[in-house]
């Protein structure tokens, strides 16, 4: 309709039609006033609509899945009997990540720094990759396998121990684990120290957890089991015995951890048992050092390459949280430490990014002489770390 049309039908409309109008118009919003108010409360229920959604989403992601950060997880720790060097350098690495650091002398079994120690002492979690060390010290043991066997993967693929060690590889662990069988495991788990307190006297620890019986073959039997610890929940001081035993060619020692000055200048190691496993560790020790040199810790590197580090990552992830391990030791010639990084949350967190955390250990143990020749050095205040 044109708008000479429209002033035409305006002249012809009856008076008594334009005053109605008029009198309508004075007290009706204009279109344009309906349409912005329309818009707003559109807009408003849109953003509330956007909230609650963002919200939903939000408690789902609260309820099913961890966190990678944390405000402070040095919070109620009991410091007073711990190494003050080794304490600083963990605290400073694992700065406000989801996780917790265990550092342990693996000549005595003394425990010199456990950073978030809620963590470090509960029920413990899936080991994910970090139980094939166990497994290759089993097959090792068995003669089931040498540092040298290739194992058939496929028609073309051929691996050994060391390449499965330092890449992780599953199909290798998963086959391995069958032809050691669900007993055979069992028995070393329970030799490694799986399954019963790791600790002497710790207050607070809890108990991880190895199953009475082989996991379902339907979620991949005694392999899951020996390439990704399906069915298993380790601790990390469990993991940290187990790595001590391995550092010191076979003293599986009670884990003891110091409360005061006076219980360090008391100290007396307890030796749990000993393990007939000297002979098999050289022909694991290529594959976790390659793990550091090239393979899945070579993250570690990024921050330290001075010293001999072997060690192994896991990751998995299990009821919406994953996990990342990493099991290591010094070996310097003044002197072995063990640490274990467990981390927990979402996809920030792997078994490299726990590789990482421990250069950063190490890093900080070897700026501050940690492993210099003087062992009177490593008692000495931290200066320059941050507690």
């Amino acid at each position: 309709m044109s708008l000479g049309f429209k002033r035409k039908f305006v002249v012809f409309v009856p008076a008594v039609l334009l005053s109605t109008f008029a009198l309508a118009s004075s007290s009706t919003p204009t279109r344009s006033t309906t349409v912005k108010k329309s818009d707003a409360k559109l807009s408003a229920t849109t953003a509330k609509k956007k909230s609650a959604k963002k919200a939903k989403v939000h408690r789902y992601y609260e309820r099913f899945y961890t966190s990678s950060f944390v405000d402070d997880n040095t919070a109620g720790d009991v410091t007073a009997g711990e190494d003050p060097v080794v304490r600083a350098a963990a605290v400073e690495a694992l700065g406000n990540l989801n996780g917790t650091i265990v550092a342990i002398d693996p000549d005595n079994g003394r425990i010199l720094a456990m950073v978030n120690q809620k963590l470090a002492l509960s029920e413990g979690a899936q080991p994910c990759s970090t139980i094939k060390v166990a497994v290759s010290l089993a097959a090792l043991s068995e003669g089931i396998i040498t540092k040298d066997t290739d194992v058939r993967l496929g028609k073309r693929t051929r691996v050994n121990l060391t390449q499965a060690l330092a890449h992780s590889n599953n199909a290798y662990f998963e086959e391995v684990g069958r032809r050691l069988g669900f007993e055979k495991i069992s028995y070393y788990a329970q030799q490694f120290g799986l399954g019963e307190l790791a600790g002497y006297n710790i207050e607070g620890e809890h108990l991880g957890e190895f199953p009475t019986v082989e996991l379902a073959q339907k979620l991949g039997g005694v392999g899951k089991m020996c390439s990704f610890g399906e069915s298993i929940s380790i601790t990390p001081l469990q993991l940290g015995a187990m790595m001590a035993a391995i550092a010191n060619d076979g003293s599986l020692y009670y884990l003891q951890h110091p409360t005061t000055p006076e219980e360090v200048q008391t100290f007396k190691p307890r030796l749990k048992r000993t393990l007939d496993i000297a002979n098999d560790i050289p022909q694991m020790t290529d594959g976790v050092d390659g793990a550091v040199r090239y393979g899945t810790a070579r993250s570690l590197r990024t921050n330290f390459i001075e010293e001999e580090i072997l060690g192994k990552t896991g990751t998995c992830s299990k009821d919406g949280t994953r996990f990342g391990w990493f099991a290591s030791y010094a070996n310097t010639k003044y002197g072995r430490i063990v640490t274990v990084i467990f981390l927990r949350g979402d996809r920030h967190v792997s078994g490299p990014k726990a590789a990482e955390v421990a250069g950063h250990v190490y890093r900080n143990l070897y700026d501050h002489s940690f492993f210099a020749a003087d062992t009177n050095v490593k008692e000495r205040p931290a200066a320059g770390i941050s507690q």
